[in-house]
């Protein structure tokens, strides 16, 4: 052992032990890198379950807010919207938002008809072609966003709505409008560039969303009678407590909508911030629809249970362009406005004739647009360039969505006849009932 260690030279026997700390400080470096890949991942899945119940929170929200005579209608639409954007994320959308180097017109433009393509079965990680997290997470996670665009849409134009024209509105939004804007931010593009800031989508998902439902709603027109001898006649939705439970199931959601939008896991700071997100946006929620009862109570004299949903609603839109930054009680004057501008939206819709079925146009336009403003008070942003993707947003959804509503009603019509609306779309378009015993007496 003397011989030998003699026959070394003295620099390298110290190099020996160097080497031995180098060798383990890169296979550390690498543990920790590919537990960083594996709970970023993880965090994409969880979120994403929760996103994605909350098509079922949409579903029971509408079926419980429109009458009895369209509940099945609803259910379709919400079934068929989800399905048809997952297809259409997958063919056109999630590389049309995510285009990487693959831009057509960089910033604004990414491919079209770029099919995403999963990893291979067992991929190691050399070659996984994300270093962050796996694709088919990562896919999916995306994917969830895009079918609750579409679902803020459905709600808006409910009870008047042939079922196919509107599919077709679906499978242009999801996958060609909202990923092309979406990419403008998210994707790396032009606004991202300009300091616009959008942490889980109070824009990117509910108020492009929003415009889509307000350009369906104008071109539609209101439901027969809702708007009569110049006054508005509430139409009363079958299922109060349904709408309740869709609201607590989009309330949970919600935490993975947001929650997951930190996009990784792997630190105990990522954590903890998910956990901030987490409470930040539990507090908006519970300040909305103390706002909103509140309010309703001093308007009416009486509380409003719808307009107490949709404040809670209005609260989580709110806190989604920022949810991580503010303290608990930023997060609840935040959320607490959002309440307060719902309940002075509705009426104020209806004032012009713009018939909204179950809110969406005050809970994910109107509160979205303020909850992109209200980014400035936490946030790193300006006025100014917040106010840019508003507008921004705001002209290419409303506009494209303007322009497609109108094509489909010159040509193929998009509302059911009169004598259809009167009887449900339930038995005009499905010849089936949601409660066949109820309407038999």
């Amino acid at each position: 052992m003397n011989l030998m260690k003699s026959l070394i030279p003295a620099a390298a026997i110290v190099a020996l032990p160097q080497m031995g700390l180098a060798q383990e400080a890169a296979a550390t470096g690498e543990a920790a890198q590919h537990t960083q890949y594996i709970f970023t991942t993880l965090l994409f899945l969880m979120a994403g379950f929760l996103v994605f119940f909350m098509a079922a929170g949409f579903a029971m929200l509408e079926g419980g807010l429109v009458r009895s005579k369209n509940v099945a209608m609803q259910m379709i639409k919400n079934v068929a919207l989800f399905s048809f954007a997952a297809i259409m994320y997958w063919l056109i959308g999630f590389n049309l938002m995510y285009p990487g180097d693959g831009w057509s017109i960089t910033g604004w433009l990414g491919p079209f008809f770029s099919t995403t393509t999963l990893d291979a079965v067992g991929v190691a990680p050399a070659d996984a072609a994300l270093d962050y997290a796996s694709v088919g997470s990562d896919f999916f996670f995306q994917l969830v966003f895009v079918a609750a665009t579409a679902s803020i849409v459905s709600g808006a134009v409910a009870e008047r709505i042939k079922l196919w024209p509107f599919l077709i509105f679906v499978i242009v939004l999801t996958g060609i409008i909202y990923p092309i804007s979406g990419s403008w931010k998210w994707g790396g593009g032009w606004l991202d560039a300009k300091g616009f800031s959008d942490f889980a989508g109070s824009t990117i998902v509910h108020s492009v969303g929003g415009w889509a439902a307000l350009a369906g709603a104008l071109i539609l027109g209101p439901r027969i009678g809702k708007y009569k001898d110049g006054k508005v006649h509430p139409m009363p939705g079958s299922n109060l407590a349904l709408a309740t439970l869709g609201t607590f199931i989009l309330w949970l959601g919600w935490f993975g909508f947001n929650g997951g939008s930190q996009l990784a896991m792997g630190t105990v700071g990522d954590v903890s911030d998910v956990s901030r997100i987490f409470a930040n946006t539990n507090m908006a929620a519970a300040s909305g629809s103390v706002a909103a009862l509140i309010l309703t109570q001093v308007l009416y004299r009486k509380p409003d249970l719808t307009m107490v949903l949709n404040g809670a609603l209005a609260g989580l839109v709110s806190i989604t362009a920022e949810p991580l930054a503010p303290t608990l009680f930023g997060a609840l004057w935040i959320g607490a406005v959002g309440g307060i501008i719902v309940v002075f939206a509705v009426p104020m819709l209806d004032k012009f004739k713009i018939d909204d079925v179950v809110g969406a146009i005050p809970v994910h336009l109107f509160c979205g647009i303020w909850g992109t403003i209200a980014v400035i008070f936490y946030g790193d942003a300006s006025l100014g360039s917040q106010l840019l993707g508003i507008v921004a947003y705001g002209v290419f959804t409303f506009v494209g969505a303007l322009i497609l509503w109108t094509i489909l009603k010159s040509t193929v019509g998009i509302r059911v006849s009169e004598e259809d609306e009167i009887n449900g779309l339930d038995m005009a378009e499905l010849g089936m009932e949601a409660y066949p015993e109820f309407s038999k007496g």
